[in-house]
């Protein structure tokens, strides 16, 4: 993969450089969070906020619940082996923010290895690649400091 650029798989919705962040949005009236952000109205029932400023989320947060995915989704999902492996999905609960943001668990993170509560850090990991790019989605890695 040596020489191919780097890309987000979903432009626009995390950063893909040395600290990698989710692009989340704020609500200008009520201060709610969202991702991925929201441009029309704040998803939070108690306020009818219609303004959002881009934020750039914490990386860190607390494993709500998981699961893993022991079926291969439907496309467009491309599996990343053939034949196919399960992998956990992690529901994480972002420290600052106080959002919920689910995501793949790293590979080789399995769901022996995940427990309610635990420290979780957001990263980025390759999902397919073309010719020229190697296309990236965000993931959850147990956070060992």
């Amino acid at each position: 993969m040596a020489g191919k650029d780097r890309a987000p798989a979903i432009e626009g919705w995390f950063t893909v450089d040395d600290d990698p962040r989710l692009i989340g949005g704020r609500c200008r009236k009520c201060g709610s969070y969202f991702f991925p952000r929201e441009s029309f109205f704040c998803r939070n029932p108690l306020c009818n906020g219609r303004e959002f400023e881009e934020v750039e989320l914490g990386r860190r947060g607390t494993l709500w619940s998981y699961t893993d995915a022991q079926y291969q989704p439907p496309p467009p999902y491309i599996p990343r082996t053939d034949p196919y492996e399960p992998f956990a999905i992690a529901a994480v609960e972002l420290a600052e923010e106080k959002v919920v943001i689910l995501g793949q668990v790293a590979g080789g993170i399995t769901v022996e290895e995940l427990e309610v509560g635990m420290g979780m850090v957001m990263d980025v990991a390759p999902l397919y690649e073309d010719d020229e790019h190697e296309y990236l989605t965000w993931v959850w890695r147990i956070d060992n400091g």
